[in-house]
Order: structure tokens, then C-alpha cells, then sequence
């Protein structure tokens, strides 16, 4: 390809933040290539699978009613377990799916979502490109000017890198290096087919209605947690840790995780279901704090993941809705015609992207007690068997038991207040 055929912009990733990006330069008229290296969008991509739908209809309203989601999550669970108990919290909220309003969020299979999502630019006129894959930039006077890819050069006047959690676009373009190991958690997930009716009746969900699971104390104390999404016919289940504190404590990440499916509070729930992927997925674990300083230079714009726009507060992971909102920025950016880059750094302000970031930051305070992942579950677990244990003798006095119960796990009254007030002071 010559100079001749520039585009308004090239996009590197097909995943949400790129599409979203795509899907709005081409509605406005713009000239776009969006280039995937997978054989199809989604195809390279691994997550727990969950949209809050706000994002999607930001980028075109009424457009999740022909969207590949799976269920509208109807119930918001965390289940905290200990080696063989467990305690799980339910919380529902009718006013989060009213009849005749955009539902609060989906569950979906990135597969499926991307690929839906990629075509909906395509339709509104971006060129798609999968199977290829982006060696080098094109750099001339210190600017972006486009990409190379095997013998072709393609040029744009914006590359917008979309190309997930250790982005080699932003890198080759020197925005920021590479990432250390300490803010990178490991992801695992598995789907596993089951009959909609089983998902149903297991999770006591009515038609097209949806769970999504946190877990505390499944990483063996290891920094991270697990989750659970019902899908139409699935269930998506996996864990995120810290490689790092694995490797110190000799501990193989699928060990770690067949140890979580093993549980008896998750086994029953996958009984008769058949494994159809599995894959792994560096995440960025640092929230707000782990933004890059730097998301441009001339001629480039980092989105999405690339960006670092990851949050979990431990009671809720996002990313998707995120990603969606940074390609809308970036294209915005694009279409107001000033500068890119400070225009895309408006925009991720004034579309509430890092300010949100920003008011939860505090969270990953909260996160970094190490007790959260092993002691906490452990005296949950053991206060409400204290609870709820009824033998025909004589009931103990709840205050010394569960005292009893702090020094069994290693835990001061004092330690226990100085972590509430921690985490107090996080929220």
C-alpha cells in the first residue's frame, strides 16, 4: 500500500476498545482499518465476561437489543470458602432490570461478543483485516504515520493501539516499557457447557436471567480471587493471582485452579458439564495507579486494556464497559479534530472513564491485605459453623468462641480492628 491510500486511522485490535473505536470514526465518516491478528475478532481473547450495558448504549443507543450477550445478570454473589466450608452472600436488585429499561449487564463470551461487535463496524463501513499480524510502526520526524506488517505499509494519520494488557504497539512506540511482573495478575478460564435448564436450576435463575460469582480464599493466600458467570448454555469459571507469589510458594497456576473447581461448593455447581476451552490471560492489577503516564505521542493513541483501564474492587471486576468507553474517547478525540492527543485525555475525563478509576483506587489498599485471600474466609467460615451448628449440647458463648476462633487463625483483636479501619479508610 502507497501514501496514496491513507487512512483516517488504523486500529490495532479487534477486541471491544477497538471495534467501539472503529464503530464510531466510520459512523462519522471516517476512514478506518482495523487489524486483528487473530483469524477472526475475539478468537485471541480470554475473560470472566461481563458488560455493564451503560457502555454499549454510549456508543449507539438501543444497540444491546441485538447484541451477542448471554444472560442479563440478575444476581450478584460472593462466596467466600475455606478448605472444605463455604459462605456466600446473595444480592438482587429488581430496579437493576425494569421491564422496558436497558438492563444493568450481561454476561457474554468474548468469542461470540467481538466478533458481533467487529461487525457492527464493519457494517458501518470499517474495513476489518484479521489474520494479520503488525510487525513495526512508521515513524517519520518523531510522528506515527502507520504500521508495517510483513512486507505491507499501511499508513494512517492516527494508529490507535488496541492490542491488550502488554501492548507491543505502545511499547515499539516508546509510550511506556515494558510491564512489571509485580502488577500483572495471571488469569485462568474455563468454559464448560451445560443445558440452559441446568444453569437454571443450579443457580436458581429464571429464563435468560444470569449470576455472576466473586471467590475469596480459593488462591491458597495467594494475592487474587475467582469467578463465576452463567452463560446461556456455559458457565465461565476461573481464577486471577499473582504469578509471582505462586512461584514463591511453589504452587502451578493450574494446580491452584483445579484445587478451586475441586471444592465441594463449586464441583456440584459443573457436575455433567463439558470443558470446551480453556486459556490464560495476563491482567493489569493495579487500577488507576498502574495507568500509564503517558496514552499518546503524535500519531498514536493506547486504549482499552493497552491503557491499563482494568478496575477491581474485589466485589466486582470491569474491563469491558471500559474498554468500549476508551474506543468512543479515542474516536472522539479523532472527530473534534484537535490534537489527538490531549483531546483523548479530555474525553476519558469528561466520559467519567478516569474519574471512576480514579474514586475507586483507593480499593487496591483493601486488596493488598494478604489475609483477605485466606484468614478472612477461614474465620467466616468457621464463625457461621459456630452459628448454625446445633447437636443437642449445650451452646458455647459466642463471644469466647469466636475470640477462640480469631487466635486459631492467627489473628489479634487488634489486627482485626487495624484491618477494619484499613478498610474502612479504602472505601
Amino acid at each position: 500500500m502507497s501514501g496514496d491510500d491513507k487512512f483516517d486511522a488504523i486500529i490495532i485490535g479487534a477486541g471491544p476498545a477497538g471495534s467501539a473505536c472503529a464503530y464510531t470514526l466510520a459512523k462519522a465518516g471516517k476512514s478506518v482499518l482495523m487489524i486483528e491478528r487473530g483469524n477472526t475478532p475475539g478468537s485471541k481473547n480470554v475473560t470472566g465476561g461481563r458488560l455493564y450495558s451503560y457502555a454499549l448504549d454510549l456508543l449507539e443507543p438501543g444497540l444491546w437489543e441485538e447484541a451477542a450477550l448471554e444472560r442479563k445478570v440478575t444476581h450478584e454473589q460472593i462466596m467466600m470458602l475455606s478448605k472444605e466450608q463455604s459462605v456466600k452472600i446473595d444480592y438482587s436488585n429488581p430496579a437493576y432490570n425494569l421491564e422496558g429499561q436497558i438492563p444493568h449487564s450481561f454476561t457474554v463470551l468474548r468469542a461470540v461478543f467481538d466478533e458481533w461487535l467487529a461487525g457492527k463496524a464493519e457494517e458501518m463501513g470499517a474495513m476489518v483485516a484479521c489474520g494479520i499480524l503488525v510487525d513495526d510502526l512508521i515513524e517519520e520526524n518523531g510522528r506515527i504515520v502507520g504500521v508495517k506488517a510483513g512486507e505491507d505499509d499501511m499508513y494512517a494519520d492516527v494508529v490507535i493501539a488496541a492490542d491488550g494488557v502488554n501492548s507491543f504497539i505502545a511499547q515499539k512506540a516508546g509510550v511506556f516499557g515494558d510491564l512489571e511482573a509485580s502488577t500483572l495478575g495471571v488469569g485462568v478460564k474455563e468454559i464448560i457447557e451445560l443445558p440452559a435448564k441446568t444453569i437454571e436450576e443450579r443457580f436458581n435463575l429464571k429464563d435468560g436471567e444470569g449470576t455472576a460469582l466473586l471467590i475469596l480464599g480459593c488462591t491458597e493466600g495467594i494475592h487474587g480471587g475467582g469467578f463465576l458467570y452463567t452463560n446461556k448454555e456455559s458457565i465461565s469459571l476461573g481464577c486471577v493471582f499473582t504469578p509471582t507469589e505462586a512461584a514463591e510458594n511453589g504452587r502451578q497456576i493450574h494446580d491452584i485452579f483445579q484445587d478451586m473447581k475441586m471444592h465441594p461448593a463449586i464441583l456440584p455447581l459443573l457436575e455433567g458439564g463439558q470443558t470446551v476451552e480453556y486459556g490464560a490471560h495476563l491482567v493489569r492489577e493495579e487500577g488507576f495507579r498502574g495507568i500509564p503516564q503517558k496514552l499518546y505521542k503524535e500519531g498514536l493513541l493506547v486504549i482499552g486494556e493497552a491503557a491499563g483501564f482494568v478496575i477491581n474492587v474485589g466485589y466486582s471486576i470491569r474491563g469491558i464497559d471500559l474498554a468500549i468507553v476508551s474506543g468512543i474517547a479515542a474516536a472522539q478525540a479523532i472527530i473534534s479534530g484537535k490534537a489527538p492527543g490531549p483531546a483523548y485525555m479530555e474525553q476519558l475525563a469528561s466520559l467519567k472513564l478516569l474519574p471512576s478509576m480514579k474514586a475507586v483506587d483507593r480499593y487496591f489498599d483493601l486488596l493488598e491485605i494478604h489475609r483477605l485471600y485466606s484468614t478472612y474466609p477461614n474465620i467466616a467460615t468457621d464463625v457461621f459453623h459456630l452459628l448454625f451448628t446445633v447437636d443437642g449440647n449445650e451452646p458455647p458463648n459466642v463471644k469466647k468462641e469466636m475470640l477462640k476462633i480469631l487466635k486459631e487463625n492467627n489473628l489479634s483483636v487488634w489486627q482485626l480492628m487495624k484491618d477494619g479501619i484499613r478498610g474502612v479508610k479504602s472505601i
